[in-house]
């Protein structure tokens, strides 16, 4: 896909990779980005930069999402492109007491950032996309998603079930012509990443959000479904699958060091 002269649509672009994002499909020749964020002081800023356009919008709330895309469509015309991009760290215990965590709200609030925005999304633009003949959904996940992340059992497990949904996307809709890709990087410095431990998913090194945009744009050029800026996951994946038990003893050694370091 070329996102020259096509409508496209960024879930938490205001900051971080979703801002790398906006950033790199304006400089491609986009013929609007949109940007969809809580943060709308930033998001509009963003939008100034990119001769975009900006929501303020909750992608835990399906009206949001719903009111995205018909306004979206509406002023813009049709949305060729559906980044949904927009995710928490919250629930991060370097320790990890319990994976069972305290309380319901960091699984609740993971959920419905990282599954159900998924969902709405998909909901809501399918219909339009099969009447038009195709369409294009990047959903921004995380390494965490396809390996895991040590101390966040809330963040890795919403992950996992994004990657799950993705697939059924794909499957399900590729007799639409409606296309997939997942972004999973590893570290990448943004805010999210600075506001918790530094931890394992920041081993191999971490990116610029710009970097990650780049990578971003290749791997929608190849309509590849899963987009590694770490190329290295893709080895971490294989070794996982070969000797699961093994793979399940190396992290839980991951585990014992971040105790060591922070303290038990």
């Amino acid at each position: 896909m070329q996102v020259t002269g096509k409508v496209v649509v960024v879930t938490g672009g205001a900051n971080g990779i979703g801002k790398a994002l906006c950033e790199a499909f304006h400089n491609a020749g986009a013929a609007k980005v949109v940007l969809a964020d809580l943060d709308a002081a930033n998001a509009r800023a963003v939008a100034a930069a990119v001769d975009g356009a900006a929501f303020k919008c909750d992608v835990a709330q399906e009206q949001d999402i719903s009111h995205v895309i018909e306004e979206t469509e509406r002023q813009f015309g049709p949305i060729a492109l559906f980044c949904s991009n927009a995710g928490i760290g919250g629930g991060f215990d370097p320790i990890s007491v319990n994976a069972g965590g305290a309380s319901d709200e960091p699984w609740q609030r993971s959920w419905a950032i990282h599954v159900m925005a998924h969902v709405y999304a998909a909901r809501h633009l399918i219909p339009r996309m099969k009447a038009r003949g195709g369409g294009y959904f990047l959903n921004t996940i995380s390494a965490a998603g396809l390996l895991s992340q040590v101390g966040s059992p809330a963040y890795s497990t919403t992950k996992h079930a994004a990657v799950g949904f993705a697939e059924n996307l794909a499957i399900s809709h590729k007799a639409d012509n409606i296309k997939v890709s997942i972004l999973c990087p590893q570290g990448v410095d943004t805010n999210m990443l600075r506001s918790i431990p530094k931890g394992p998913q920041s081993g191999d090194g971490d990116l610029t959000p710009e970097q990650v945009a780049r990578d971003v744009l290749a791997g929608l050029e190849q309509e590849t479904f899963l987009i590694l800026p770490h190329p290295q996951v893709l080895g971490y994946m294989r070794k996982k699958t070969e000797n699961y038990d093994r793979w399940l003893g190396g992290m839980a050694k991951i585990q014992a060091r971040m105790r060591e370091e922070f303290g038990t």
